[in-house]
C-alpha cells in the first residue's frame, strides 16, 4: 500500500499545467549555477583578489549557510506571500545576485553577490517539493525525477563552462552569463501569479502556512531526514569546493579539476532518473542508502590513496553517491500528506540539513590545511558518511508527518 496519501485522481501530465511545469523546471535548472560556475574560478580568483584557502573555505561555507538560513526562513515567506509570488522573489534575487557577483570589485563585493544569489536559490530548494505537491500530486515520482535531473543538469553545465567562458572573455561574464537563465524562469511565476484569483491565493497560503516547521523538530522522522540531507549535502559541497585543489594538489591542471567537478555533477544524473521511481516503489528504501555508504567509501580512499591513478573512475563513483539528495528530496511528498506537511518537512529538512552541511568545506579545508595532506579531510567525510547511514534508517521507515503531529 502506497505511504503516501490517498491516491489522488491521475490526469494527463501537462493537461492544464503545462505553464506550471515549465515554471517548475525553470526554478529547477537555475538551484545551483551560484555554486558550480564559481568553484572552478576560485583559484583565480583568488589571485585576482589576493585571497587564500581561508577565504575559499568561507565562499565554498556560503551555499549550505545560505540554504540553511532561507530553508528555516522560506515556510514563513510563503505564507506572507504564497507559493507563487515566493518563486518570483527567488529568482529575481537569483538574479539580482549573479549581476552583482559578474560586477565584483573586490571580494566584499563578491561574496555580497553570492549571498543575494544563494538567499534566492535556498527559497527555490524549499519551494520546488510542495510546488509539485500543489500543481502534480498525482505525479509526484515522475515531476521528482524530471526536476531532480534538471537540478543536477543545471549543476554540471555551469562547472563544465567555467573556465572555458572565463578564458575565452573573462571571468565575469563566465560568472554572469547566468543570470539570463534566472530571469527566463521569472517569467512564467509571473503569468501564473497573474491568473490566480485572490482567493486561490489566500488558500495556498492557508494551505503551505499553517504548519511550520517548530513541529517537525520533535519527530524522528524530521531530524532522521534533516541529518541525512545535511550529511549528503555536506559531502557533496566539501568536493564542489576542494576537488579541484585535489586534483591540482596530485598533479592535474586548473582545466582538469574543472572537468572533475563537471563529471561530478553529470553522474548526479543518474540517480535522479531512478532514485525517484526507486523510492516510489519501496516500502522503506532504506538499501539505497546502505548503497551510498558503501560508495563514498570507495570514493573517498581513491581519491586521498590514489587519485590521479583512476580519477576518472573515483569521482564517477563519488558522483552516485549524493543518491540520498534525490532521495531526501523525495521523501518529502511521500511522508506526508498535505501542501502544509510538504513545506515544514521541506524547511526543516533543508535548514537544519545545510546548517550541518555548511561546516563542511570549511572544516574539510581546515583539517587539510592543519595536517599538511588529504587524510583527515577524507577521513571526516568517512565519519559524516556513517552519520548519514544512521539517520537514513530513520528517515525511511515507513511513516507520515501528519500523523505524529496528532499525537
Amino acid at each position: 500500500m502506497s505511504l503516501s496519501n490517498t491516491a489522488p485522481q491521475r490526469h494527463s501530465l501537462l493537461k492544464g499545467r503545462l505553464l506550471a511545469f515549465v515554471a517548475i523546471v525553470l526554478v529547477a535548472a537555475n538551484l545551483r549555477s551560484a555554486v558550480t560556475s564559481l568553484s572552478p574560478l576560485l583559484e583565480r580568483l583568488g589571485q585576482t583578489f589576493n585571497f587564500g584557502s581561508t577565504m575559499t573555505g568561507v565562499l565554498g561555507m556560503m551555499p549550505t549557510a545560505a540554504f540553511a538560513v532561507f530553508g528555516l526562513a522560506t515556510p514563513r515567506i510563503i505564507r506572507a506571500l504564497g507559493l507563487e509570488r515566493t518563486a518570483i522573489l527567488s529568482m529575481a534575487l537569483a538574479t539580482l545576485g549573479l549581476l552583482l557577483r559578474s560586477a565584483a570589485g573586490n571580494v566584499g563585493m563578491l561574496m555580497l553577490g553570492s549571498a543575494i544569489a544563494l538567499a534566492g536559490m535556498g527559497m527555490g530548494n524549499v519551494l520546488v517539493p510542495p510546488l509539485v505537491k500543489r500543481y502534480f500530486a498525482d505525479r509526484v515520482g515522475t515531476l521528482s525525477t524530471i526536476y531532480i535531473t534538471v537540478l543536477q543538469a543545471g549543476t554540471m553545465v555551469p562547472a563544465l563552462l567555467a573556465v572555458p567562458l572565463a578564458d575565452r572573455f573573462d571571468w565575469r561574464i563566465s560568472l554572469g552569463v547566468w543570470s539570463l537563465f534566472t530571469l527566463a524562469a521569472v517569467l512564467p511565476w509571473l503569468l501564473l501569479s497573474r491568473t490566480q484569483s485572490p482567493a486561490e491565493s489566500v488558500t495556498t497560503r492557508t494551505a503551505t502556512g499553517t504548519a511550520g516547521t517548530g513541529r517537525v523538530w520533535k519527530t524522528s522522522l524530521g531530524w532522521g531526514m534533516a541529518l541525512m540531507f545535511g550529511m549528503t549535502s555536506l559531502g557533496t559541497y566539501s568536493l564542489f569546493t576542494w576537488l579541484p585543489k585535489v586534483m591540482v594538489d596530485a598533479g592535474a591542471s586548473e582545466s582538469f579539476g574543472g572537468v572533475m567537478v563537471a563529471l561530478y555533477s553529470a553522474i548526479g544524473l543518474l540517480p535522479s532518473l531512478l532514485v525517484p521511481a526507486m523510492a516510489v516503489r519501496m516500502r522503506n528504501p532504506f538499501p539505497l542508502a546502505m548503497g551510498v555508504f558503501i560508495l563514498n567509501m570507495i570514493a573517498f580512499a581513491g581519491l586521498l590513496w590514489a587519485p590521479m591513478a583512476a580519477p576518472w573512475l573515483w569521482v564517477a563513483i563519488a558522483g552516485l553517491g549524493p543518491s540520498t539528495f534525490p532521495l531526501g528530496l523525495t521523501l518529502i511528498n511521500l511522508r506526508t500528506r498535505t501542501q502544509a506537511g510538504s513545506a515544514a518537512l521541506s524547511g526543516f529538512m533543508q535548514g537544519v540539513g545545510y546548517s550541518v552541511a555548511s561546516l563542511g568545506p570549511v572544516l574539510f579545508g581546515w583539517l587539510h590545511g592543519a595536517s599538511g595532506n588529504w587524510t583527515w579531510s577524507f577521513a571526516f567525510l568517512g565519519l559524516c558518511s556513517a552519520v548519514l547511514l544512521t539517520a537514513a534508517w530513520f528517515a525511511c521507515k515507513p511513516q507520515q508527518l501528519e500523523d505524529h503531529w496528532r499525537q
